[in-house]
């Protein structure tokens, strides 16, 4: 079993321009506001404040890139759907998504989280079909597993079955909880065979 043995914050960038120029292998973590991102990265990583968390929605406004054991990035994404910003702000947001989904060579998958503790919503529906609709590879984390309302499993099959309306299959998913720390190799051996699927070295241009 692999792990992450090393993290840190490296850059922030309001435009997929301003990225890094490494061939790196990129792996996108993306949500509805308030799903729980930042506390997941920070699971993961086993560090308390690597990644900022906040209890107001849509705190991320800038794609962060966090350097994993020197081999690859997690790249933090504004989440999606806080209606109290702007139909302005929001628009941004989004032409920032889509571009990063649609242009970053990169990226080698989109983790995709959902709060367990909610019925499923129309809007991470959409979004999942979205990434289908472009092939963009994905797979589904759910959120906040530990919390009463989600350990009926209820929201979770919902969501799922919700899913197979337009899905043949799903993808691959994990469930989390960021206080017990669930999920978590799950996850990290999910990316370590994915590694191991690239041809290494990387041609790194630079870090």
């Amino acid at each position: 079993m692999g792990d992450i043995i090393d993290s840190k914050f490296s850059s922030s960038h309001a435009q997929i321009k301003q990225a890094p120029k490494s061939n790196r292998p990129e792996f996108a973590f993306i949500g509805r506001s308030n799903v729980g991102k930042s506390s997941l990265i920070n699971m993961l990583c086993a560090r308390k404040e690597l990644a900022r968390t906040s209890g107001t929605p849509g705190k991320t406004q800038l794609i962060n890139y966090f350097m994993i054991n020197e081999a690859w990035y997690l790249t933090d994404l504004p989440g999606y759907g806080y209606a109290k910003r702007s139909k302005k702000t929001r628009a941004k947001w989004e032409t920032r998504t889509e571009d990063y989904f649609l242009n970053r060579a990169q990226l080698h998958c989109a983790f995709v989280l959902v709060d367990s503790n909610v019925p499923p919503q129309e809007i991470d529906l959409e979004f999942i079909n979205w990434l289908g609709e472009f092939g963009v590879p994905f797979v589904i984390v759910f959120t906040k597993t530990d919390r009463k309302k989600s350990r009926d499993g209820g929201s979770v099959e919902a969501f799922k079955t919700k899913l197979l309306e337009t899905w043949e299959e799903l993808p691959p998913i994990f469930i989390t909880s960021a206080v017990k720390g669930d999920g978590r190799q799950e996850i990290i051996d999910f990316i370590e065979g994915a590694l191991n699927d690239i041809p290494w070295p990387f041609n790194q241009v630079n870090s």
